[in-house]
């Protein structure tokens, strides 16, 4: 599950307005063409728009601001006159009529909104709303899709602007007359053309007059603005309604664009309920044309059109026109134009962008190309790990790198295949709204989001990552979409904000608590066809190994608002769904990864797993507090897919994820500490992830680590500011954390069990035991050729450990090297805090940790000395070293043994020499020996 940092985020897909597009017909402004120096008269109709304020009869006040050249975006209000709710006099509107409300704006609309002569006012915004609330809610004037309500600024220059209509292409139904205004500034005169043709002409300021529609194709009004020698124009675009052409769809045409021939296309959309579609686009000057208005299908669900004399090799982009006013990108386009986010993508991470038609269209468009930009695979027999030996990396490709691009992480393939892990799991890259994002506010689901660069470096990424043994998993979001999805926009309910009951792929009203954005409802038909083909599309056209299901608990359309426990109760419609979804997935590639973050009642899971899915498993709060040494709550068996009663290793276990806090950092926050043991530290705390680590890679199942985790990344999930504001900020990039050697320990104990278990059958063994709970945490695994023993002290004090070896005989500590002779299955270990060993009974090496004797000598000293009765020899040693400590007069003869056997950590050993004189003290640790002076007074 993905969590949602919102401060004041309005999730619309509302016609955006950019320059005279689209005006808005819920008020009326006097003068029609504003300057900022002039005051204005705003007539504000409630039964238009929204129709928020309908029948309302208390006081009504503006929330209003202006659109400047500095805006950063064409919603982006300045000088506003006051905060939300705050009743200004100035604001109030007067009641003129019924439903009708006036505001005056003066004495000019700068002085109004206080605007410095440094800025151009380019519009007025505005929401009106009640001067108090209703029933706990404000109620709002706004636009018919609850936007804000806005109105062009003119310079004080030569203008002329048709006001009725208010747009700048309409519809008519047929047989009906059109009412033309229009308004001019600074003009001797005004004269209106119908197709080429003077209708009507005036020496005023303003014109009014009727015209008959001519045909069905095209027609054309142009307002012609006169002064002396300068002539400006508007133009008003219309076509005449007519009735859709039934014809049925020619056999084999799929969703979105069917290419034909090398310039002809055919087009199809799924639009029940529709009774229009045209095509606009780059091929017909994105006006509506009787020439490119689509067929229905005889049973009403399909619209389709064949289009020619399309060139090969160029690139157009379009959209749906629909019902003459909804304007849709193409569902199943591999590629948008985003009016907003594509500007701010850099040329080196996309090169080349098409630039978006503004002024001509609005909203996102869809893009085309007959002649496909090809991607020579160079690995096309791939085969992806055994589900048992897989070790999934979950990046984001925004803080993998200060590049954020395929091609950065195509250039850190060589350090992945070093780290060892097999698969990687991005993070979703299909188009979602804005750049800045994890990806799980997705509208367009065949389309790879450009912000990371072209769909042939992500293929080029697959491709890198095949060459080098690794899988790549798309982490897919088919639970919810947000505002900009085009079948949002399609069936949407304005009055009540949400989608209308007959949309075909989302839910009214979400159906569970964890959902975002609109909710899809998995049991329509529809939205089925919709998702399976998507997931067919990636395996075909990416090669994808698998897809990570986000939120799939929500597939579901039990409604269980109010009660997230009673959404993970066994759902068998909800298995059903899934079921199909992994059919689907598997017909196109059999062994295919199907992953599930579910969090169901595990009688579900345990179905799903023997179905072939596999399952998340969090064991996040677990570890985290085995990390900071609170043993008390750090049982890690749920990571044990045994100890759920499953049969197949399909857990995939993690200590860290995207939504979980990062351990290391906890660590350093909260960890404990006793007796100079401080987990705080940075150093311990690396030391305590490998600890974690060696407790979880050995445990037999698939397993998924965090990106950087191999090197205690530290920055809190919530980093800057550490609430969950910030939750989906950017975090730095620490490469240069692999260069600190205390991190690069860390990755080296990851990289050896990484490879230790995918190349060690043992490691997948089905005869294992585990004791996971307490302080002292053991892992037994055992096979035909090879037994496992894992032992470690999560306590923040030494510790002795029961463990019981396999058998007796020699066996061989991994991290040190060293050697032990077992002659009692049964043995007692001391273990420092924070200790842990992997015994083997078959040689294992590890050079990085391997140490020379010398290295296990942190301290030898004596003290008092001279002395005149016992000295204390303190001796600090590393991991259970085997040490001989003896003591001899400087002629060599008296010969005493101190201390001969194994010792680990900070030790004092008192000893009194028989008599006065000087004594040679040594110290043996293997092959290497070091003396001290002693002195007898």
């Amino acid at each position: 599950m993905r969590t949602f940092s919102i401060k004041k985020r309005v999730f619309v897909f509302i016609f955006f307005l950019f320059g005279n597009f689209l005006l808005n017909s819920q008020i009326y402004v006097q003068p029609p063409l504003p300057t900022q120096q002039q005051g204005v008269e705003v007539i504000f109709d409630a039964k238009l728009g929204n129709k928020g304020l309908e029948n309302y009869d208390g006081d009504v006040y503006a929330h209003t601001g202006v659109i400047t050249n500095k805006s950063a975006s064409p919603s982006d209000w300045k000088y506003v006159k006051a905060s939300w709710g705050t009743n200004t006099p100035d604001c109030k509107l007067t009641k003129i009529g019924e439903n009708l409300w006036k505001l005056t704006i003066q004495p000019d609309i700068r002085s109004y909104y206080s605007v410095p002569t440094t800025d151009t006012i380019l519009q007025m915004a505005f929401v009106f709303r009640s001067a108090n609330m209703v029933s706990g809610a404000w109620l709002e004037g706004k636009t018919e899709n609850n936007g804000d309500i806005f109105y062009d600024v003119y310079p004080n220059t030569t203008n002329v602007k048709i006001i009725k209509p208010n747009s700048n292409f309409v519809f008519v139904p047929d047989g009906e007359i059109i009412n033309i205004k229009a308004a001019s500034i600074n003009t001797d005169s005004i004269l209106i053309y119908h197709n080429g043709e003077l209708v009507e002409a005036s020496a005023l300021n303003e014109i009014e007059c009727n015209i008959v529609p001519q045909n069905n194709n095209q027609n054309k009004i142009i307002a012609k603005g006169v002064k002396a020698t300068e002539t400006v124009f508007d133009t008003l675009c219309y076509v005449v309604s007519t009735p859709t052409n039934i014809a049925p769809m020619p056999i084999g045409i799929k969703n979105g664009v069917n290419v034909i021939d090398s310039n002809t296309i055919v087009f199809s959309l799924f639009a029940p309920y529709k009774s229009s579609v045209y095509i606009i686009g780059d091929f017909n000057n994105w006006l509506p044309d009787i020439d490119y208005k689509m067929n229905r299908t005889p049973d009403g669900k399909y619209y389709w059109l064949q289009v020619s004399n399309l060139q090969y090799d160029k690139e157009y982009y379009y959209q749906y026109l629909v019902d003459e006013n909804i304007r849709i990108g193409d569902p199943y386009c591999n590629k948008v134009a985003d009016p907003w986010n594509d500007k701010y993508i850099p040329d080196s991470i996309y090169p080349n962008i098409k630039p978006y038609p503004h002024g001509k269209t609005n909203g996102i468009a869809s893009s085309l190309k007959i002649k496909p930009d090809v991607y020579n695979w160079s690995n096309c027999c791939f085969e992806a790990p055994e589900v048992q030996n897989l070790i999934i990396y979950e990046l984001l490709i925004r803080d993998f790198s200060e590049q954020r691009s395929f091609q950065s992480v195509i250039d850190k393939t060589p350090y992945l295949k070093k780290l060892g892990v097999n698969a990687i799991e991005l993070m979703p890259v299909t188009e979602f709204e804005g750049n800045n994002s994890w990806g799980y506010n997705p509208n367009y689901y065949f389309a790879i989001d450009k912000y990371y660069g072209h769909q042939n470096k992500l293929k080029e990424l697959i491709d890198s990552c095949h060459n080098n043994g690794i899988a790549v998993i798309l982490d897919v979001v088919f639970n919810h979409s947000f505002g900009t999805a085009p079948y949002v926009q399609l069936y949407w309910d304005a009055k009540n904000n949400r989608p209308a009951g007959n949309n075909p792929v989302y839910n009214q009203t979400p159906k569970h608590d964890f959902n975002v954005g609109y909710d899809i409802n998995h049991e329509s038909d529809f939205s089925n066809k919709l998702v399976s083909d998507a997931l067919k599309y990636y395996i075909k056209e990416f090669n994808f190994d698998g897809f990570r299901f986000d939120l799939s608990k929500g597939f579901t359309q039990k409604n269980t608002l109010g009660n997230s426990a009673a959404m993970a109760q066994y759902d068998q419609s909800r298995v059903n769904i899934l079921s199909k979804y992994c059919d689907t997935i598997k017909a196109h590639n059999p062994n295919a990864y199907v992953i599930l973050e579910h969090f169901a009642d595990n009688t579900e899971e345990k179905i799903l797993s023997d179905k072939g899915m596999l399952l998340w498993g969090n064991i996040n709060y677990n570890y985290g507090e085995a990390m900071m040494g609170y043993v008390n709550n750090s049982d890690l068996s749920s990571g044990v897919y045994t100890k759920r009663g499953w049969q197949k290793p399909h857990l995939i276990s993690y200590m860290e994820s995207h939504d979980e806090e990062r351990q290391v950092y906890r660590c350093q926050k909260w960890g404990n500490s006793q007796q100079g043991y401080d987990i705080k530290n940075t150093a311990t705390a690396l030391k305590r992830a490998a600890l974690a680590s060696t407790f979880f890679y050995t445990i037999p199942g698939p397993k998924m680590l965090w990106q950087f985790g191999e090197l205690g990344y530290d920055f809190s999930i919530n980093y800057p500011s550490g609430t969950s504001d910030d939750r989906l900020t950017p975090k730095p990039v620490r490469w240069d954390y692999f260069d600190d050697k205390d991190r690069r320990y860390l990755f080296e104990i990851n990289s050896l069990l990484i490879n230790l278990k995918k190349n060690n059958p043992v490691f997948q063994t089905k005869n294992f035991d585990v004791n996971l709970s307490g302080k002292i945490k053991t892992i037994q695994l055992s096979d035909t050729a090879n037994n496992i023993v894992v032992v470690g002290n999560f306590d923040v004090t030494q510790q002795t450990a029961n463990v019981v070896f396999q058998r007796t005989g020699t066996w061989y500590e991994l991290f040190s090297g060293d050697t032990i002779i077992i002659d009692n299955v049964n043995q007692s270990i001391r273990l420092n805090a924070g200790d842990y060993k992997l015994y083997s009974d078959i040689k294992i090496d590890f050079p990085y940790q391997k140490k020379s004797p010398e290295s296990l000598l942190l301290n030898f000293s004596i003290y008092p000395n001279p002395t005149y009765g016992d000295a204390n020899i303190l001796l600090h040693v590393k991991d259970n070293s085997k040490i001989s400590l003896r003591a001899f007069s400087v002629d060599g003869s008296n010969v005493h043994d101190i201390f001969n056997g194994v010792m680990s950590g900070n030790n004092n050993i008192k000893w009194q020499a028989p008599k006065k004189g000087l004594y040679i003290v040594e110290l043996t640790i293997g092959n290497f020996k070091k003396m001290a002076k002693l002195i007898r007074l």
